[in-house]
């Protein structure tokens, strides 16, 4: 687009979650901005990420009740099917719509976009090379890097876009495949999983890790992997795919546990989700004192690089890779360039995490085990939703919640839940940790019956012996 000006105050490269808001919050600021896009605006997680494959796993989910419904006395008029296709063009629809709001925020504060791939050319300038209309060079003083990232592959197991997917074909198909491999199982591996067994198709896991959902409460992971084998999923924890094996029908993998022989197993198709790796090449960094550490660029707690006036933000950063830690950081450059005082840097420790399968997860701080390393005294509390007035009435009544506090001063160390909407819930226990909170308030806090979020009041009750209804 652009509109002939090639001078502004802040330059950001990448439009995605944390590109954005960067931009709109530095024209709320009165600041000249250009956002430079290669691709779309709003980035994966609108356009191949966290929106659509939320429309898919809903849709994942009503198919799933709709199976159920006789239970709570709908009686539809046959049995219902999965449509694939449509549940695609629906998720289509959804991000079409959410990246075309973001054209119109954009506009609406002044941003200049330019459509192509910039690149930094030295101390205050960005190279944009437009696709049909050549070069053109943007000049400022700040830059911000918000270049995302991209799935991670490995020797021997690289996707194909057709047998062996990353999470983008994943999420554009037509047909179920029959049976279905899933390597890693982060939040992408276990969400597609999740999608493809409410579907129908025989999914097999594939973790390198002892632990299936490796960064979460091990207490959560358990209850979610006893849930997916009820589902009639397999796993292999400790386990490595070697190779992969194009056959006439699908793929055959080869898998290596820690001890014991290899095993094959055949499966029609293979989602590869081991990871990402920061958008780093070809962004001009050489001769720049940005530094690259094993894929991601490293910055400060105000996102500045070792470059004067560059910043970097999001997943091309470190972790956790999480579309709101991205929007938040981008807010904080855009804060700090301006000047704005007594600006906080983003705490990893309160940043929660979500995975959308069925059952949901959640969590915020550390788990059981990082916080015994710090050798405190802990108070833990956990409720289960069966005990839940709310989850009982809904019919989804699996899961649990389960808080961790220093016993001696009452701070919230963390927080973990499982279950039928808790990724809903774990913003109030964010809200209660930037608030400092401790025990007492919460427990002082009335919660609204009948509500889930009862089960979190439960839980800090039941950490400090004060449970009602357990």
């Amino acid at each position: 687009m652009g509109d002939g000006q090639t001078t502004f105050d802040v330059i950001v490269i990448g439009g995605g979650p944390g590109g954005y808001p960067a931009a709109i919050r530095a024209g709320q600021l009165g600041k000249q901005v250009a956002v430079v896009e290669a691709t779309h605006l709003g980035g994966i997680c609108l356009n191949y990420g966290c929106i659509p494959t939320k429309a898919l796993l809903h849709s994942a989910e009503l198919y799933h009740q709709a199976q159920h419904m006789k239970d709570f006395g709908v009686d539809l008029p046959g049995d219902p099917t999965a449509n694939l296709a449509q549940m695609v063009k629906r998720s289509r629809q959804v991000a079409k719509r959410l990246t075309t709001g973001v054209k119109a925020l954009l506009k609406k504060n002044k941003v200049t976009v330019f459509e192509g791939f910039g690149r930094l050319a030295g101390r205050g300038q960005v190279l944009v090379e437009q696709p049909g209309e050549g070069t053109i060079t943007l000049q400022a003083p700040n830059v911000i890097l918000a270049t995302g990232a991209r799935p991670r592959t490995l020797p021997g197991l690289e996707p194909d876009g057709d047998r062996v997917w990353t999470s983008k074909e994943a999420m554009l198909q037509e047909e179920i495949p029959g049976s279905l491999l899933v390597i890693g199982s982060g939040a992408i591996g276990m969400e597609f999983a999740s999608l493809y067994g409410d579907l129908g198709s025989e999914v097999t896991i594939v973790e390198a890790l002892p632990q299936i959902l490796p960064v979460e409460d091990a207490e959560i992971s358990d209850v979610v992997v006893k849930q997916f084998k009820k589902r009639g999923m397999a796993f292999h924890t400790d386990s490595t795919v070697q190779a992969l094996e194009r056959t006439g029908t699908g793929v055959r993998a080869t898998i290596a546990p820690a001890e014991g022989d290899p095993i094959s197993l055949d499966v029609e198709r293979v989602i590869l989700a081991i990871g990402i790796v920061g958008n780093t090449e070809n962004l001009g960094l050489e001769g720049t004192a940005v530094q690259v550490d094993r894929g991601h660029i490293v910055t400060n707690e105000w996102m500045e690089t070792g470059e004067a006036g560059v910043y970097a933000i999001g997943d091309v950063t470190a972790p956790p890779w999480l579309a709101h830690k991205a929007t938040h950081e981008g807010i904080l450059a855009a804060e700090r360039i301006a000047g704005l005082p007594n600006l906080h840097p983003v705490d990893p420790r309160r940043i929660p995490g979500c995975t959308y399968c069925r059952p949901q997860i959640a969590s915020i701080g550390l788990t059981e085990e990082k916080a015994r390393e710090t050798g405190r005294n802990l108070k833990i509390g956990r409720f289960p939703f069966r005990g839940n007035g709310k989850a009982i009435a809904m019919g989804d009544y699996e899961g649990m919640l389960k808080t961790i506090f220093d016993g001696d001063t009452g701070e919230i160390l963390g927080a973990h839940m499982v279950g039928h909407g808790v990724t809903e819930l774990i913003a109030n226990v964010g809200a209660a940790m930037q608030l400092e909170s401790t025990e007492a308030e919460l427990m002082h806090t009335v919660f609204p019956h009948p509500t889930l979020s009862e089960a979190l009041h439960e839980s800090v009750l039941q950490a400090f012996g004060h449970a009602i209804h357990i």
